[in-house]
C-alpha cells in the first residue's frame, strides 16, 4: 500500500513539473501571430506530411489501390480536385455570403465551353484559355447575380435556377459555337512543349490549382472583403447601417464564385476531352450544393470534405451492388434511382443530425484531443 502511494505521489509531482515547464494554450502577442494559418509547429509538420503524401505518395500507390478497390483511384483523385475548386466557389457564395445558387452546374459548363472554344477554335494556348474561361464565367455569374440586390433566400435560388435552364438551352441549341448535343472534342493541353498525356500529369496540375484556390479562399476571408461578405450573410441590415455596400459584395461574391467554378469547368473539359451539355445539368448543381452542405457551410474544409464524400459515395454504393447482383441480377437497372435516393437521404440525415457538416465535426474532434483528458 505504501509503495502504491509513493508511486502515485511521484507521478503527481512529475505531472506538476511538466505542467509548470510547458505552457498550455496558444499565447499570441501580436495580431499577425493570431492571424497565421499554421499557428503551431505540429500543424505545420502535419500539413507538410499531407502535401508530401499528395505529391510523392498517392500517384505511386494509386495503381495498387485501384486493384484493391476496383476503380481508378487516380481518376477519382483528379475528379475530386476539379470539384473541390468549384465547391470552394459555391461555399464562398452560399456559405460565407449567404446567397443560395442552383446554377453552378451551368456556370461550370460556361467555363468548360469557353476554354474548349478558345483552345480548339481560336488557337489560344491552354495557359491563357483556362483563366479566360474563369473570367468569362465570372462575367456571366455577375449578370445572373444582379437580382441578388432585391432577392434573397428561395427567391434568389429560383433566379439562379433560371440561369441553369437558360444556359443549358444555349449550350444545346447554339450549334455553331457549342456543337449542340454532340458537344466539342478537346485536345490534350500542353505547357511549353510538354503535353499532359496521363492521369498523373493531369493530377499534378489539378492538385496545384486546388491548393492555390484553397489558400486564396482562406486568405480572402481574412481581408476586409471577406469580413464584409460574412457580415452580409449574418446581418445584412446591420452591415448596411455600418456602411457595407450590399450589392457590391453580393455581386463580387457571385463573380469570384463563378470564376472558381469556371476554372473547374475548363479543367474538366481538358481532362475529359469532350464537352457536352449532358455534363452540366441541374443534377450537377444539386450535387455541388450537397457538397457544401455535407462538408459544412462557412468552412474552408467543408468544400474539401464534402467533395470527397460525394465523389466517393457512388463507388462505395457500387461495392454492395456488385455483391447483391449475384442474388438480384436486375440490381444494376435500379442502381441509378437508388443512387439519387441515397443522395437525398444523406442530405436529409446531415441536415438533421449534423447540420454544421463534416468540417464542424472535424473541429470538434480536434478540440477534444487538445483538451483530453479534461472536459473543459
Amino acid at each position: 500500500m505504501e509503495n502504491s502511494l509513493s508511486l502515485f505521489r511521484y507521478a503527481l509531482c512529475s505531472m506538476r513539473k511538466v505542467a509548470n515547464s510547458m505552457p498550455t494554450g496558444l499565447f499570441h502577442s501580436t495580431y499577425q501571430d493570431d492571424e497565421k494559418i499554421f499557428q503551431t509547429v505540429w500543424l505545420k509538420c502535419w500539413m507538410g506530411g499531407l502535401l508530401l503524401f499528395l505529391f510523392a505518395g498517392l500517384p505511386f500507390i494509386a495503381p495498387a489501390l485501384s486493384g484493391i478497390f476496383g476503380f481508378s483511384v487516380q481518376h477519382m483523385a483528379n475528379m475530386i480536385g476539379i470539384y473541390i475548386i468549384g465547391a470552394h466557389g459555391l461555399n464562398l457564395l452560399t456559405g460565407y455570403t449567404g446567397q443560395i445558387s442552383l446554377g453552378h452546374g451551368a456556370f461550370m459548363g460556361v467555363g468548360a465551353y469557353t476554354s474548349a472554344i478558345l483552345f480548339m477554335k481560336t488557337g489560344w494556348p491552354f495557359w491563357l484559355s483556362l483563366p479566360a474561361a474563369g473570367l468569362v464565367t465570372a462575367g456571366v455569374g455577375m449578370i445572373f447575380g444582379v437580382p441578388s440586390l432585391r432577392l434573397r433566400g428561395l427567391y434568389l435560388a429560383i433566379a439562379t435556377m433560371a440561369a441553369q435552364f437558360i444556359i443549358g438551352y444555349a449550350m444545346r441549341n447554339w450549334t455553331s459555337l457549342t456543337g449542340g448535343s454532340g458537344g466539342l472534342n478537346v485536345d490534350r493541353p500542353s505547357f511549353f512543349g510538354f503535353t499532359l498525356e496521363t492521369d498523373v500529369h493531369y493530377y499534378y496540375l489539378i492538385l496545384i490549382l486546388a491548393i492555390v484556390s484553397t489558400v486564396f479562399l482562406k486568405n480572402l476571408l481574412r481581408t476586409r472583403t471577406g469580413r464584409a461578405m460574412v457580415a452580409v450573410r449574418d446581418r445584412y441590415l446591420s452591415a448596411e447601417i455600418m456602411g457595407v455596400n450590399l450589392f457590391k459584395y453580393r455581386l463580387l461574391a457571385f463573380g469570384i464564385s463563378s470564376f472558381y467554378v469556371g476554372v473547374a469547368g475548363g479543367l474538366f473539359a481538358h481532362y475529359n476531352l469532350v464537352v457536352s451539355d449532358e455534363h452540366f445539368t441541374m443534377w450537377l448543381s444539386i450535387q455541388y450544393l450537397a457538397m457544401v452542405i455535407i462538408g459544412g457551410l462557412g468552412h474552408v474544409l467543408g468544400g474539401i470534405f464534402g467533395t470527397i464524400f460525394m465523389v466517393l459515395l457512388p463507388e462505395v454504393l457500387r461495392i454492395p451492388t456488385e455483391i447483391l447482383s449475384n442474388i438480384y441480377p436486375n440490381i444494376f437497372a435500379i442502381f441509378g434511382t437508388l443512387r439519387e435516393l441515397v443522395f437525398g437521404l444523406v442530405i436529409i440525415l446531415f441536415l438533421i443530425f449534423e447540420p454544421d457538416g463534416l468540417a464542424a465535426r472535424w473541429h470538434t474532434i480536434r478540440a477534444y484531443w487538445k483538451l483530453w483528458p479534461f472536459s473543459y
